[in-house]
């Protein structure tokens, strides 16, 4: 097979040679469009028969595979830092997480202390 091969190529390459420059087109750049055209058929039509490629088995799957969902997984982190800044008239809360939510310090006062009990009522 490739004795004939080699054949082939060797009498179109001789017969390419032997063409005088007078039947092989008006212009140098059509020459050069032509050959590469000829080039790409001829690889298309004998690179196969040179270099065959590897055979390579279909696997059919009879019933589909049905792949459940991967859980959802949260994460909290630990704050590194106190969420909470006590003072004697309030504190300070950190409040969000820094990715779904923005951290943002919240003040929340000490509620107002209670009025002294009324006096007792005088005696008589």
């Amino acid at each position: 097979m490739r004795t004939l091969v080699a054949i082939a190529a060797a009498v179109a390459l001789m017969v390419g040679a032997v063409a005088p420059a007078a039947y092989a087109g008006g212009s140098t750049g059509t020459n050069v469009a032509l050959g590469l055209a000829s080039f790409a058929v001829f690889n298309q039509l004998v690179g196969p028969l040179l270099h065959p490629r590897p055979h390579v088995r279909e696997v059919v799957v009879e019933r589909p595979v049905y792949v459940a969902p991967a859980p959802v997984v949260v994460v909290q982190r630990a704050h590194a830092y106190p969420n909470v800044i006590q003072y004697p008239n309030g504190r300070y809360e950190l409040h969000g997480d820094g990715i779904y939510s923005a951290y943002q310090w919240i003040w929340i006062p000490n509620p107002a202390p209670l009025p002294p009990p009324p006096p007792p009522p005088p005696v008589q």
